[in-house]
C-alpha cells in the first residue's frame, strides 16, 4: 500500500484547480529560460492560457523550470499563482517525480499511458495526495480506454498526442481526435490535445470536444506578435 504524503509547508502555493466549463490554451515552453521569460512577459493576463514547462527544458533546467516559471508569471501578472504543467512524462518512480514538482510549485503533471499500471496507479495517487492535478498522456497508446479501465482511479486529465517526431517528416499522420469523445464520453475525463499546429488543426481538436490545446511552435517563431496570437488562439478555442 502507498505511504500518505504529507506536502511541507514550504511548498509554493499552486494555482487553482482547472474548471471544466472552460477551454483552455496550454503553452509549452520548451527552449530555455530566457525564452520561456520572454513569451511568458508577452502573454495577456488572462485565466484560460496554462503555462507549461516542457519536457525540454525540465531536462535542461530540472525543477528550476518550474519555480522560474511561476516567479516570471508572478511578476507578470501581479495577480493569483499561474496553473504550471510540469510535463515530466513519467514512465517509472510515479511517487517521487511527483513529490519533487509538487515542491517546485507545480500545478500539474504529466505520466505517460505506456508506463507500467503501477506506475501511473502510484503517479494518480501522489497528484491527489500533494494537491496536484494528474494528466495522463496517451502517446503511442493505441487503446486508451483500455489503460483507463484498468486503473483503481481515474486521472484528471487525459492528454491526445501526435509526437512532434512523428511529423518532422511526414506530415500525414493525424491526430486521433476520435478519441476525444470516445474518452470524455465514456470516463468524463477532460481532455487536452498535442501535436496540433495549424489553425485547422485547433479547430478540429475544439469541434471534437477538447477542453485544452496544447501548443509550442507559433509562440517561438510569433516573434513580436505573441499577445495577438495568444488572444486570437482564446477566441479560437471558445
Amino acid at each position: 500500500m502507498m505511504r500518505k504524503i504529507r506536502v511541507p509547508g514550504s511548498v509554493p502555493r499552486a494555482a487553482s484547480k482547472l474548471d471544466k466549463k472552460k477551454k483552455y490554451l496550454q503553452i509549452a515552453l520548451n527552449s530555455t529560460l530566457e525564452e520561456a521569460e520572454k513569451i511568458i512577459f508577452s502573454l495577456p493576463v488572462s485565466d484560460r492560457i496554462i503555462l507549461e514547462a516542457g519536457t525540454p527544458l525540465i531536462k535542461r533546467y530540472g525543477v528550476e523550470s518550474v519555480a522560474a516559471i511561476q516567479r516570471a508569471s508572478l511578476s507578470r501578472s501581479l495577480s493569483s499563482p499561474p496553473y504550471i504543467v510540469a510535463d515530466t512524462k513519467t514512465a517509472d518512480l510515479g511517487e517521487r517525480e511527483v513529490k519533487i514538482f509538487a515542491e517546485a510549485g507545480a500545478s500539474a503533471a504529466t505520466c505517460l499511458g505506456v508506463a507500467p499500471i503501477k506506475t501511473v496507479e502510484y503517479f494518480i495517487a501522489a497528484c491527489r495526495d500533494y494537491g496536484l492535478e494528474s494528466m495522463l498522456d496517451m502517446m503511442n497508446v493505441a487503446d486508451p480506454s483500455g489503460i483507463l479501465k484498468k486503473l483503481k482511479d481515474l486521472p484528471d486529465v487525459v492528454i491526445v498526442h501526435r509526437g512532434v517526431d512523428e511529423t518532422e517528416k511526414d506530415k500525414s499522420k493525424p491526430i486521433p481526435y476520435y478519441q476525444i469523445n470516445q474518452l470524455k464520453g465514456g470516463f468524463g475525463l477532460m481532455m487536452a490535445v498535442a501535436g496540433g499546429d495549424s489553425p485547422k488543426e485547433i479547430q478540429s481538436a475544439v469541434f471534437n470536444g477538447a477542453d485544452i490545446v496544447v501548443l509550442w511552435k507559433d509562440f517561438y517563431s510569433a516573434e513580436g506578435n505573441i499577445r495577438e496570437l495568444a488572444e486570437n488562439f482564446l477566441r479560437e478555442i471558445r
